[in-house]
């Protein structure tokens, strides 16, 4: 299994094969005779193209399922339909059934397509002695994952860095990015650090925190990671729950022209030791017992892995739950090939792939794209600064980027601000969305950025999976925000409330199947069991489920489609966070009695916004309250997450037990039209 292998190339057949109309064929037609006019230069305006794709089908049947707007290529190559090709199977969802049946042979045709690098290999793949809800996987084997992360040549270009100060991108091959992860590691254990110890991330995605991380992780210790937006007292609770004795960080960067102060936010939030990475000129006093990043680097550019077992924590990563307090979610050796296997599958990341994702490493998309991209021997693109503006649009294509992640707040950015001009960005090949539902016209929109010869992946999952569940493949067909399938590894039971599962054109709640590679089995701050197992239905033949929280639409066809979280967190900016995080922020203003934070999707789709509905004070002067709110929300939590309206009411629906009924508010909220 430690082999690297070359992947073949072949066409794997579409999935989706309906049942459809004489209507929805001709639609269909229709729609690809004019995607062929549009990439002659003959299909006017993105508003043209939107007028077009409204006319062609707007008079579909729902049993017809939504209209594909791409077509995988006849003899186009992929990783997935290599593999169908190499397991024996002609269609997609007979490949799926069987990986999420016989869970072990795939993963361990996962592990053998990776090239995963062992210590000591395993001597099973899986055992279920102790049930699905604590499986132990590649039993027996020994190792370190970042070794797997440098398998490709070191010549190879392992990141593409640019900055909005920079013209120029910067290439850093694989060998030199390991050495750098190695002069790290070194300084890690050159300044006292031991296996075991818990380092806290606070920093943008730049080429020195990918290289930090794997270095923790080199060195044996654990990472907790903190998105850079966070307050300091953000910073402080998560800085606590993870038992983190040292943070490291920048002193500044700049982001959308404005200096973001990071050590500045690190004295007010942690007493414990920073390491600060300065840019040349910078000349910031240190606190007594900080460190400055040059000053930890190693003189030493070689380093022995410290292996471990692979159920041995490597990451703690945070995810907001509907208590209000950051669940800690502890990722393994194993998350990683969760990561790299959806990436190499699903995403069809493939070694001369050059792949960017606006992110962070506090989201679990940072270190997701870090896996992806090195256990995949691609290359990793990265943009410091606002990824909105035309500096991030113009490094995409400076970069050759092929495989594009996002956010569908970002692409909605791009789409208003007139960012990306046709044929801009011609080599990409592949888009994939996650972190908030997409809307029809945003999805639409990105694929004709391309002549709508790249799909977008729709891609659903959490940090409590390592991955997705719900996603798209390059086999398949694609609709602008929908989803065909669940993800390779898994599987899952959509249920109504009364525990039945719904059929074709009904919306219900998504409980996954264990066990998989990537399913958290603990938490550092909550009741694993009882969050994600207590009180969980069965599903129809018996099986043990394990809740999730979203809520899904099963459309025909065989696509779905994201409605949002079923409990009460929304997703801001791509960042998941609870109401009552945000509540509590809301209700320390002495205008407001109490509060409900609800996420709104504009015209029933697309990213939420938050509405504040609250019940106000007698005397409460109205006049600025929303700014004022706003300012209290990027004080104590995150700018990011911005009050789109405040509405005063004079009672909020409660149950006969005092529960906020935040539901009925939704449902009261009719969305408005999308622009």
């Amino acid at each position: 299994m430690t082999a690297a292998r070359q992947p073949r190339w072949s066409r794997g057949p579409c999935a989706l094969a309906p049942d459809e109309s004489q209507e929805a064929t001709a639609q269909n037609r229709a729609w690809q005779q004019y995607v062929q006019k549009v990439r002659a230069g003959e299909g006017g305006t993105f508003e043209d193209q939107w007028a077009r794709f409204e006319e062609i089908f707007s008079a579909r049947p729902a049993a017809d399922g939504p209209p594909p707007v791409w077509q995988p290529a006849p003899g186009e190559p992929s990783h997935l339909g290599a593999l169908m090709e190499a397991l024996g199977f002609d269609e997609y969802r007979a490949l799926q059934r069987w990986s999420a049946t016989e869970r072990a042979a795939f993963w361990g045709k996962v592990i053998e397509d990776l090239g995963v690098v062992f210590s000591r290999p395993p001597e099973h793949i899986l055992d279920l002695g102790a049930g699905v809800k604590d499986p132990r996987w590649l039993v027996g084997a020994e190792l370190n994952i970042v070794d797997s992360c440098f398998k490709a040549p070191d010549d190879k270009p392992a990141v593409i860095s640019a900055s909005e100060r920079s013209s120029e991108p910067t290439v850093t091959t694989y060998g030199e990015l390991e050495r750098l992860v190695n002069r790290i590691a070194n300084g890690l254990h050159e300044h006292g650090f031991r296996a075991g110890e818990t380092i806290a991330l606070y920093m943008p995605m730049t080429l020195e925190c990918v290289a930090t991380y794997l270095a923790i992780i080199r060195a044996g210790l654990c990472v907790t990671s903190i998105a850079d937006s966070f307050s300091p007292p953000e910073i402080s609770k998560r800085c606590e729950i993870a038992n983190a004795t040292c943070i490291v960080t920048v002193n500044a960067f700049k982001r959308a022209g404005r200096t973001m102060r990071l050590y500045e936010k690190v004295r007010q939030a942690v007493a414990s030791k920073a390491i600060v990475i300065m840019k040349a000129g910078e000349s910031t006093v240190l606190r007594e017992g900080d460190l400055s990043f040059d000053d930890l680097l190693s003189s030493r550019d070689e380093c022995e892995s410290v292996v471990s077992r692979p159920d041995d924590t490597i990451t703690v990563l945070f995810s907001s739950g509907t208590s209000g307090t950051p669940k800690a979610v502890p990722w393994t050796h194993l998350s990683p090939l969760k990561c790299a296997m959806d990436g190499r599958f699903h995403q069809d990341i493939r070694s001369e792939d050059v792949v960017a994702w606006p992110t962070n490493v506090g989201w679990m998309m940072g270190p997701w794209l870090i896996f992806a991209t090195f256990l995949n021997d691609s290359t990793m693109a990265l943009f410091e600064g606002a990824p909105t503006g035309g500096g991030f649009t113009r490094f995409v294509r400076a970069a050759r980027v092929t495989v594009l992640g996002v956010v569908p707040s970002l692409v909605r950015a791009w789409r208003s601000g007139h960012a990306v001009g046709d044929g801009d960005w011609h080599r990409v090949r592949v888009f994939s969305s996650t972190g908030e539902p997409s809307s029809r016209r945003d999805s639409l929109w990105l694929m004709s950025r391309t002549g709508y010869r790249a799909p977008v992946i729709e891609y659903l999952g959490g940090t409590e999976i390592g991955g997705g569940h719900l996603t798209g493949t390059v086999v398949q067909p694609a609709s602008p925000a929908a989803f065909t399938t669940p993800a390779l590894g898994i599987d899952f039971i959509v249920l109504d409330e009364d525990g039945n599962a719904v059929d074709e054109g009904e919306t219900g709640e998504l409980f996954l199947i264990p066990p998989s590679i990537g399913l958290s089995q603990r938490l550092l701050n909550r009741d694993h069991e009882d969050l994600y197992y207590g009180s969980c239905p069965r599903g129809p033949r018996g099986e043990l489920l394990r809740r999730h929280g979203d809520e899904i639409a099963r459309l025909h066809q065989g696509y779905f489609k994201a409605q949002g979280r079923a409990d009460d967190t929304m997703n801001l900016g791509g960042i998941k966070v609870s109401s009552v995080e945000i509540e509590r922020v809301i209700e320390t203003h002495d205008s407001v009695q109490e509060a409900a934070a609800i996420g709104i999707q504009r015209g029933g789709d697309g990213p939420d916004r938050l509405v504040v509905i609250a019940v106000l004070r007698p005397v409460t002067d109205r006049d600025g309250l929303r700014d004022e709110l706003q300012a209290r929300i990027a004080a104590e939590l995150n700018p990011l997450f911005r009050i789109h309206e405040v509405i005063s009411v004079d009672t909020l629906p409660r149950t006969a037990s005092n529960k906020l009924l935040r539901r009925r508010l939704r449902s009261q909220l009719a969305p408005s039209g999308d622009t």
